[in-house]
């Protein structure tokens, strides 16, 4: 932190006292870094940390040539400052970088050259000396790689690699994982020109891994990583692209290395601040009746960067601030004076906003006037997964803004390609777009199954009771002078051989002349069974015939429908099976000649899926399941339809099953037939009712399950 302060419009600045930061809520860690102070003395640059906790010991450290860092590892100790870095100033040292990882931090002072260095622990305080009289000593006896973890003493002398893995972290960086044998494997990393070094110590590998993966499909900063034996050693050469850092961490047996990309924002006053509006490092400003330039070149030598001041910017101001960040400063100044800035690398112009908005402006016009003249130029595009046609009419339409008003597009259908004739800077943009837009279509495979169970259960019991007597000296009636006992339920007496207790189902009114007629009726086209008798006095002028019928009928069953279909992200697709079902219609009245039409009688499923950001499935889903009733017709010959349609929007997991509808129908049914009176009669009143009991259940179900199509891998 920079301390300046101005008594009566003169300058007095103040030796730069020591950097400070606020501290924040506790980790879950047992101890924290909570403050970070830096001062030079004699010479010698100390650094002076405040923990929570007293340390037991001090904590292992190791320094690297180039670039110029030393390192230290708190065990069990998270980082209180509520940032990752701090920048000091302070001689040569820098800045500092802290890094968490679980319970450790690993604190790196970032330096302009090598040091000797030495730490020891006053109270909660670690000072670290940093000797900068003993620079030659120091460049001699610094070793030329960082050695992230020494060679553990007294352990095995050979260590072994067991796996290596490579992933993509949640932000898009290059994650290299490696299984060792122990942890006590000695590691060095250093970077060699473009590339990065990762060297295991006295360990050995397995042929089957050492290759060199190629990882640019991940889309992180790594494109390559190389593995092979030097030595008694294994070296794994790691090949990043464009600008990027790396962090490397090891749990037990498992080591990390990290590469992750920086991206550079030219016109932020502070890179690396996240959400934050102001991070830079802070400051106390006390100024009185001072001029502006004054102040704004007291901000420039403590931030390093060149600032140019327009000649409009005049006049003085009083400030006193407070640990400040010096952006905050910089922004409360400018707001103070009706000011404003634009920055370039390491370029701050000031000047009112007025001046800056119309140089802004005539900067645009001068644009605009130099594409009205640039020269155009034709340039093709081949597109792989869209018509030609459709892109080129997206480019032509009156709501985008990519082609210029002079520029034109042709499309090719034969070839798939689209040329434009525009300026340069258009073209630039239509390559862009096109990349964006012109990618692979991912595909997805619905599959709906559609589950039927039913469940029935139906009892039904009859009585036919029939009474004979006596006429004209024979019982029954005479058929070709032949006299035939009659019986009331079914046929004549001797011809039926009721005697051996024959079954009859079909009686005639008018000849048996039944006096109780309640049988069991069928179900499901099952017939009741029946048993029958007949009692006669010994004269048999008079008897009784009597038939019990009973029928008892118990289902269960289950239909299973499994309709699939794949089709393209965001695109429709149906999937039916099925017949049509003729009818006939009357149009005209009833003299008119019946008109048959068809109706679809179909198993479908409809569904129009879209892939989400985060790899579920967003379904808009319509499932139809028609049965024909062949047989329950109804007038003039035309047959029902049972349907069952689910028609939805859901999100599935990638894989997953979820259960979009479902029907269940239950009748129960008790009923009795009886004669008034006879029928309510105890126990013989069961010889004069009918009685039908049913149970029945269905269950419908509809359940769906996408999966995304990897063309590599397959199903994901």
């Amino acid at each position: 932190m920079l301390v300046v302060a101005a008594w009566l419009g003169g300058l007095a600045p103040v030796a730069p006292a020591f950097a400070q930061t606020q501290p924040t809520a506790a980790a879950p860690a047992n101890n924290r870094i909570e403050k970070i102070i830096a001062a030079e003395q004699g010479g010698d640059i100390i650094l002076k940390l405040s923990m929570a906790q007293p340390l037991a010991a001090i904590p292992a450290s190791f320094s690297v040539a180039s670039p110029a860092r030393i390192a230290f590892d708190f065990p069990d100790t998270a980082n209180g400052l509520g940032r990752n870095s701090q920048t000091l100033n302070a001689g040569d040292l820098r800045s500092v970088s802290i890094v968490q990882v679980g319970d450790r931090t690993r604190l790196v002072l970032n330096l302009a050259r090598v040091f000797p260095y030495e730490a020891r622990i006053e109270g909660k305080d670690i000072l670290i000396t940093l000797a900068a009289g003993h620079f030659k000593e120091a460049a001699s006896m610094t070793p030329q790689a960082s050695q992230f973890a020494p060679a553990a003493i007294g352990q095995a002398d050979r260590h072994a690699i067991r796996d290596i893995n490579f992933r993509r972290g949640k932000e898009g960086e290059g994650r290299l994982v490696v299984d060792l044998s122990d942890p006590n494997a000695g590691i060095d990393i250093r970077q060699q020109g473009n590339s990065l070094i990762v060297d295991f110590l006295k360990t050995e590998v397995p042929e089957q891994l050492r290759r060199k993966l190629d990882v640019v499909d991940f889309g992180t900063p790594v494109s390559s990583v190389l593995t092979q034996t030097q030595g008694g050693n294994v070296r794994m050469t790691v090949t990043p692209r464009g600008l990027w850092e790396h962090n490397a961490y090891q749990s037990d047996n498992q080591f990390v290395l990290e590469v992750k990309q920086v991206k550079e924002d030219p016109n932020k006053l502070i890179q690396g601040i996240g959400k934050a509006r102001f991070g830079g490092e802070k400051l106390s400003l006390n100024f009185q009746n001072i001029d502006v330039r004054s102040v704004l070149q007291v901000i420039a030598d403590f931030t390093n960067f060149n600032i140019i001041t327009s000649d409009s910017v005049q006049g003085n101001l009083t400030l006193r601030l407070k640990d400040v960040p010096w952006d905050q400063a910089l922004d409360i100044i400018l707001q103070a004076r009706g000011l404003d800035m634009r920055k370039n690398g390491n370029v701050i112009w000031v000047a009112p906003r007025d001046e800056l908005a119309a140089r802004e402006k005539l900067d645009l016009e001068a644009k605009a006037q130099i594409g009205d003249l640039e020269p155009l130029r034709t340039e093709s595009f081949q597109i792989n997964y869209h018509k030609a046609k459709s892109v080129a009419e997206f480019l032509r339409s009156k709501d985008q803004t990519v082609l210029s008003k002079r520029g034109n597009v042709v499309p090719d259908e034969r070839s798939n390609k689209i040329f434009v004739n525009d300026v340069g800077s258009r073209l630039e943009e239509i390559r862009r777009l096109i990349a964006e837009v012109d990618v692979e279509v991912r595909q997805v495979l619905i599959e709906a199954q559609i589950v039927e169970a039913t469940d029935t259960f139906a009892r039904n019991l009859g009585v036919r009771l029939g009474f004979g007597a006596k006429t004209g000296g024979l019982l029954g009636t005479t058929n070709g002078g032949v006299s035939v006992y009659r019986n009331t339920i079914g046929g004549g007496l001797a011809g039926t051989g009721y005697q051996a207790g024959q079954i009859s189902t079909i009686p005639t009114f008018q000849t048996d002349a039944l006096n109780v007629n309640l049988p069991a009726s069928s179900i499901n086209a099952k017939q009741a069974g029946a048993l029958s008798f007949a009692l006669w006095n010994s004269a048999a002028t008079r008897f009784i015939d009597l038939e019990v019928s009973a029928l008892e009928a118990d289902g269960r069953g289950k239909v299973v429908s499994r309709p699939r279909v794949m089709t393209a992200d965001k695109a429709e697709a149906i999937i039916e099976q099925g017949s049509e079902i003729p009818y006939q219609t009357l149009s005209g009245g009833g003299l008119s000649s019946p008109t048959v039409s068809f109706k679809k009688a179909n198993l479908s499923l409809k569904v129009k899926p879209q892939i989400t950001p985060d790899g579920k499935v967003m379904m808009a889903i319509e499932v139809n399941k028609d049965q024909p009733r062949y047989d329950q017709p109804v007038a003039g010959g035309n047959v029902p339809i049972d349907t069952k349609h689910v028609k939805t929007d859901v999100v599935v997991e990638n894989g997953g099953t979820v259960v979009i509808g479902g029907i269940y129908i239950q009748e129960v049914g008790n009923n009795t037939t009886k004669i008034p009176l006879l029928g309510d009669i105890p126990v013989l009143g069961y010889l004069f009712r009918n009685n039908e009991r049913k149970d029945n259940k269905t269950e419908l179900l509809v359940f769906i399950s996408p999966r995304i199509i990897n063309d590599q891998l397959g199903l994901r």
